[in-house]
């Protein structure tokens, strides 16, 4: 991990803000989704992007049905369930 030498302090409600700097490089937009993860004892902020709910990809997802699904395991599917 790389620390960017900035330090917030939380807010009455919990909330930080990410510098705009930060969000710029970061390619994060105003009411982007942020995954909040959780490693010994550190937080982590991830921008979200949803993965294939069989592997766990998430380059070229497809929404199916409500469910995120990458075109290798789409096809696999097809193949075990042809229509």
């Amino acid at each position: 991990m790389k620390s960017i030498g900035v330090v917030r302090r939380l807010d009455m409600l919990g909330r930080i803000v990410l510098p705009k700097d930060l969000r710029r490089t970061m390619n994060i937009g105003s009411n982007a989704p942020m995954e909040i993860l959780v490693h010994e004892e550190s937080i982590i902020l991830k921008k979200y992007e949803p993965e294939c709910i069989f592997c766990g990809n998430a380059e070229n997802v497809q929404d199916f049905h409500g469910k995120k699904v990458c075109p290798d395991c789409a096809q696999e599917l097809h193949k075990q369930f042809p229509a």
